[in-house]
């Protein structure tokens, strides 16, 4: 019994796995191939960091994640219907000019939302000076922490797209693992100042880099690159928003 319990365990964790990959695939095939998604995922993220940035509390924060989620999913959606539609019929009928202008039309209404629930929460912090904001960053030393590691994860996931790589979470140029390792690693060194826990730290970013190695996940190359990659633009963020 314990056998076929764990093989049937095996096979759920397996077909969970495989739906993830699924799913991130679709991701990648619309930002690959549909400019506005490009548009509103970069937008989008722009928009979020600059919600840490400005201290966004809890509520506010959720609110805007939602109102850029909503403009993602009603874009994919769209590029589903406009697959659908060109699935069924590859000739011209003004029904399917009426489906797809529906579904486009959902994206409309998405986007208005957006700006509109932007406009509410940013609007409130036009006041203040660009001197207060950084000293509001310094006072909360985590929002320089996820700032960065967001900018890493941004990085490296346009860097896939661009790449047209088909998995964003395995193989590929660079590895998204070494580079948020050696951010992490970046990170602790600029805010702690110690020589010890920097070592010690990369010494844990290197081994992270080398399990994935190991795994023939990535060659050397494509972890050098993502390390690499995650340790410069960590710098550079905490530099900039430490000053």
């Amino acid at each position: 019994m314990r056998f076929f319990k764990r093989s049937e365990d095996t096979s759920d964790s397996r077909g969970f796995i495989q739906s993830v990959d699924a799913a991130l695939e679709g991701i990648v095939h619309t930002l690959q191939t549909e400019r506005n998604m490009r548009i509103h995922f970069i937008t989008g993220f722009l928009v979020l960091i600059a919600g840490i940035y400005f201290n966004f509390g809890p509520v506010e924060f959720i609110l805007l994640c939602f109102a850029v989620a909503f403009v993602l999913i009603a874009e994919m959606f769209n590029t589903a219907v406009e697959h659908g539609v060109d699935l069924i019929s590859e000739e011209y009928h003004p029904m399917a000019k009426v489906i797809k202008d529906i579904a486009a039309g959902a994206v409309f209404v998405s986007a208005v939302n957006a700006a509109i629930v932007g406009y509410i929460l940013f609007s409130r912090r036009i006041g203040t000076s660009v001197g207060d904001l950084f000293k509001m960053i310094k006072q909360s030393p985590w929002h320089i922490t996820v700032i960065a590691l967001l900018v890493v994860a941004g990085v490296v996931l346009v860097i896939k797209v661009a790449r047209r790589e088909k998995r964003l979470l395995h193989g590929g140029m660079p590895s998204g693992h070494a580079a948020i390792a050696f951010a992490v690693w970046m990170i602790v060194t600029f805010i702690a100042g110690r020589a010890l826990i920097s070592i010690l730290v990369f010494f844990l970013a290197l081994l992270i880099a080398k399990s994935r190695i190991s795994k023939e996940v990535h060659n050397f190359w494509e972890v050098f690159a993502g390390g690499v990659l995650g340790a410069l633009l960590a710098l550079l963020v905490m530099q900039l928003l430490s000053q």
